[in-house]
Order: C-alpha cells, then sequence, then structure tokens
C-alpha cells in the first residue's frame, strides 16, 4: 500500500521505516525542509533509527520523502505523528488541523487516516474527522476510514515493533484495517471499543508515571528533612512482590510526554466539566519545582563549604531529560542552569548525546568531563547518568558532587 506518515520526528520517523521495511510504500512528510532534506541524503538524526536502516528502505524505493504536499495523492492509509504541544496550559492542535488540511485535499473513497498525535478523548472524532469531512468533501465512515492508535516508543527491552500497539477505529470497519495495517508491523495489537478509549488510555498511561514520579520527588524532599536515605527505603520497599511499583527521585521531568500529557486531561475535565484534574495539576507542580529543589540543595551545600555560589564554577552532568537519551525538549537541566546562572555561577554542562550547536536552549558553556574539567568546579551536579560518564572518575576527583541520581558514593557525594 501506498502510506503516508505526516511528521518525521520521533514517532513518525521509526513507523515510516519500518513500515518501509515490511513492504509498504512510505512517504514521509514533513513540512521542516531541512529535516527532509538529511533524510533525503540518508542521515538519519534520531537514535531509533541507524543511518544505514534509513538509506536501506531509501535505495530500494520503499522510503521517500518530501515537503511537497501533492506527492500524498493516492494513499491508502495516511498516519498522523505531529506536535501536540501546551501553550500556556491549552493544547495547541493547530498541527493536527492542518495537516488534516493537507490530507484531506488528497483523500479518495476507500482511504484511512490514523491519529497517533496524543491529545485529549474526543480529537480523533471532533476535531480531526470534520476538518477531513469538510476538505475532502466525504463522510467518515461512509466514504473513508478512520481511527486513533496512540504512540509508544519503546525503551532497551521493549523494542518499537515489539511494544504492544493499541488501535482503534471509528466504526467497525475502520477497526479491522487499521488493525490489519498494525498487526504487520507490531508483533502485538490491542484493539479497544472506540477512539476515545484509546485517546484516554494513552493519557492514563502517562499520568500514572507523571503522578508516581512527582509523589516519590516529594517523598525525596520530606526524607531529606527527616534525615532518612530515600534511596535506600526505596530498595527496601521495593523487596515486596506486589502491590509496589518503583519510581525513583531526579530533578524533575522532561519530554514531550510527561509534563505535557497529563494537562491535556486537566485541560478537558476543566473545559467540559468545569472541575479540576487534582492530581495532575498537584503532581505538575511539584515536579515544576523539583529543579529549585535542587539549587537550593546545592547552594546548602556550597554554604557548608563557606562557597558563595556567584562566582562558583558549577559543572552539570546530563542535560538531557532522561537517562541515555538525545532529547533535551522540556529538560529539568535548563531551568536548573538558568536559576543558577540568575544567582551568578559560572556554569558549564557535559552532555555526551547532543553534540554541540543543538542545545541552543541551554545557556551554559558545552565543556567534556574530563578529570580536569571535574576537579576544576566548585560542584558537580549529576543530573543524568549516562553510560558515558566515567563514574569512578568523578568520584574520585570532584570536590562535591549533589547526586541526583543515586549512582555515586563517597565522602565528597551527597544524592538528592
Amino acid at each position: 500500500m501506498k502510506i503516508v506518515v505526516a511528521g518525521q520526528g520521533y514517532v513518525g520517523l521509526p513507523l515510516a521505516v519500518r513500515a518501509a521495511e515490511v513492504g509498504h510504500r512510505v512517504v514521509g512528510y514533513d513540512v521542516d525542509p531541512h529535516r527532509v532534506q538529511q533524510l533525503t541524503a540518508g542521515q538519519s538524526y534520531l537514535r531509533d533509527v541507524a543511518s544505514a536502516r534509513l538509506r536501506a528502505v531509501l535505495a530500494s524505493g520503499a522510503y521517500s520523502a518530501t515537503v511537497d504536499g501533492a506527492t500524498l495523492a493516492g494513499f491508502d492509509i495516511a498516519v498522523i505523528t505531529v506536535p501536540t504541544p501546551l501553550r500556556d496550559g491549552v493544547p495547541d492542535l493547530t498541527y493536527i488541523e492542518s495537516c488534516a488540511r493537507t490530507l484531506g485535499e488528497h483523500l479518495r473513497p476507500g482511504a484511512t487516516v490514523v491519529l497517533e498525535s496524543t491529545s485529549y478523548p474526543g480529537t480523533t472524532e471532533e476535531l480531526l474527522l470534520p476538518i477531513l469531512e469538510e476538505t475532502s468533501g466525504l463522510k467518515g465512515g461512509a466514504d473513508f476510514l478512520a481511527g486513533f492508535s496512540p504512540e509508544r516508543i519503546g525503551n532497551k527491552r521493549w523494542s518499537f515493533d515489539g511494544t504492544p500497539k493499541l488501535v482503534s477505529g471509528i466504526d467497525a470497519i475502520s477497526l479491522d484495517v487499521i488493525k490489519d495495517f498494525y498487526d504487520g508491523i507490531f508483533q502485538t495489537t490491542v484493539p479497544v471499543s472506540g477512539p476515545k478509549v484509546a485517546e484516554l488510555a494513552k493519557l492514563l498511561e502517562n499520568t500514572f508515571r507523571f503522578v508516581n514520579i512527582s509523589m516519590i520527588n516529594e517523598m525525596a524532599m520530606l526524607a531529606d528533612a527527616l534525615g532518612v536515605n530515600i534511596w535506600e527505603a526505596i530498595d527496601a520497599a521495593a523487596t515486596k512482590p506486589f502491590g509496589f511499583t518503583k519510581f525513583t527521585p531526579g530533578p524533575g521531568v522532561g519530554g514531550h510526554c510527561l509534563p505535557v500529557d497529563p494537562m491535556f486531561l486537566s485541560w478537558k475535565a476543566q473545559q467540559e466539566f468545569g472541575v479540576p484534574f487534582r492530581f495532575a495539576e498537584l503532581a505538575a507542580d511539584v515536579n515544576r519545582h523539583m529543579p529549585d529543589y535542587v539549587v537550593r540543595r546545592l547552594v546548602e551545600a556550597l554554604n557548608k563549604r563557606g562557597i558563595p555560589v556567584s562566582g562558583s564554577r558549577i559543572l552539570l552532568l546530563g542535560l538531557t531529560y532522561k537517562y541515555d537519551a538525545t532529547d533535551l525538549r522540556n529538560s529539568p537541566s535548563a531551568r536548573v542552569a538558568e536559576l543558577l546562572i540568575g544567582l551568578g555561577a559560572e556554569v558549564r554542562g557535559s552532555e555526551p548525546n547532543i553534540p554541540d550547536g543543538d542545545d541552543t536552549e541551554l545557556n551554559v558553556s558545552r565543556v567534556d568531563a574530563t578529570p580536569q574539567e571535574v576537579a576544576a568546579a566548585d560542584a558537580v551536579v549529576l543530573l543524568m547518568d549516562h553510560p558515558r560518564f566515567d563514574l569512578a572518575m568523578i568520584e574520585k576527583h570532584a570536590p562535591y558532587v549533589l547526586d541526583c541520581r543515586n549512582r555515586l558514593s563517597g565522602a565528597n557525594v551527597e544524592t538528592l
């Protein structure tokens, strides 16, 4: 089939390449000319998609990248994987709306449109479907098919295609076609009764993590005040073989999903029912202030050593939003750096997973975590414990470390 994957980012590119590998003719559509130029040259910008894989599907003719909407004509299935950011607490669905209009111009009877972008329950049927119908002049269900299948990025244990895939349709025929498509890409598909269920399931997955991370972050602050090692308490609780899921504290949450997705549900609850989603809002407040807590702990530690934070040299290790990631979106490191710079500190950052020049949102000098750089710092903050960091060297050479990941030990180390 001719497959269009609209949006060639963290979600769309892995899907497009995998669909091409299993035998479809795939058009990767993106509005960013530079991104399309890289893809056409066989240069992947994602760790999840090796350049060799990209070049293979380009060479076979199974995949092409474009900014030209006219090349989308004649598609059998189009998958929308565009961003859905928050703007001042309000979901910004303009990328979905724009993409739906572009696809609607080329929608033909019998074709299928699937939304993968995360949004509030009702987006597929109340926003996407009317735009497709208005633009195309066709009727959803009668003339074309549609549904929602939330993206799920894999991890080191669960591969992209090994992670079970939720699928839904606006009617039974849509569900059958969408399930059949994803059955050819993923090892397991899980059909649900409708798009709203799938949309809510995605928000439930991320809100579960978001709330539990905020709880353990607040617990870490309380444990420090009590003089209790939170990490030891977590490990002790995790010995219970049931009824407990292990979460660990950190400097905050980042990425596109966790800080954003629960607030879609909060916004929807407020707009539709006039009631707050209190768990999500409380969790957002706790996680939003974790960088402030990290900086407060660091300032206290420097004061105990007779070093004013103003004029001090601080080295931040690991600037991405999570372990071994290549993504700076909404990373708490940006807020930590901002606060320290505001207090007059000289802030340097080491991030081996991000090339120099790709960190424009971080106002820090980039350095390598060498023994000399570590030793020259008044304080080192381990924000993310990437495997490329030499932890033993850091323990040996750093005069003081605030360890936000519980990976270091020694008289010069304090944990979050």
